[in-house]
């Protein structure tokens, strides 16, 4: 038996750009470009061919902790830099993504008056504490209003992508079964000579799972175990 594993790559900023509209970030997916290069040439001001693994990775932390509502405080203590710092990266990052800013105001502003945000799907999460005049619950409540509708969609996209999956399998009376899902990660066994016919029932099957403004990619790998 094979397995195989099927990831999608870089799901909760292709979530982002689509429920933000921002133009860079839209256009750089759309583009099949480097998302974490392209952030880290502009925070860093060089050239896409200048960027440095070490410039990538900070532009990578930027990017996610952008996704889960990250201070310059947080960020300062994961790369290890001053606050300052930080927040200069913070400052470039929505100079490039103004969309970005623009999508966390206002979905920070509706979870005022509403009392809950909502997932693209529907699926609603309250968030009784956003008006706390406790600070440290309020800016806790703001992260997850910012972070609920992207992580959230996402876990829905992953639910309707292994429904898809077992569907499309079973009509073509396949034996390749799901395993397991991990975040975004769906793992599969087949016997080897389902390998060909599967890979693309699984992967048409997980970048077809939802219509978004930007293509959901899938990436695949196969092995004879896990480690692998």
């Amino acid at each position: 038996m094979i397995f195989l594993s099927a990831d999608y790559s870089q799901i909760d900023l292709r979530v982002l750009a689509h429920y933000s509209g921002d133009t860079a970030l839209a256009g750089a997916f759309l583009a099949g470009e480097d998302i974490h290069a392209r952030t880290a040439a502009e925070i860093f001001g060089v050239s896409p061919l200048l960027v440095t693994s070490e410039m990538r990775r900070v532009a990578k932390s930027i990017n996610f902790g952008i996704v889960y509502g990250m201070s310059s405080f947080g960020l300062a203590n994961q790369l290890d830099i001053g606050r300052k710092e930080a927040q200069r990266f913070i400052e470039r990052y929505f100079a490039l993504y103004t969309g970005v800013q623009r999508f966390m105001e206002e979905i920070v502003a509706k979870a005022r008056i509403c009392g809950y945000v909502t997932t693209l799907l529907g699926r609603r999460r309250s968030i009784p504490e956003i008006n706390s005049k406790n600070k440290v619950q309020r800016e806790f409540s703001e992260r997850t209003a910012i972070n609920t509708p992207i992580q959230g969609t996402a876990a829905d996209i992953i639910k309707l992508a292994m429904i898809e999956c077992r569907r499309a399998l079973t009509v073509k009376g396949l034996m390749a079964r799901m395993l397991l899902q991990i975040h975004d990660e769906l793992v599969f066994e087949m016997p080897e000579e389902e390998v060909d016919t599967a890979t693309p029932i699984i992967r048409a099957a997980m970048e077809n799972a939802i219509k978004l403004d930007v293509p959901l990619t899938v990436n695949l790998q196969v092995g004879r175990n896990l480690a692998k």
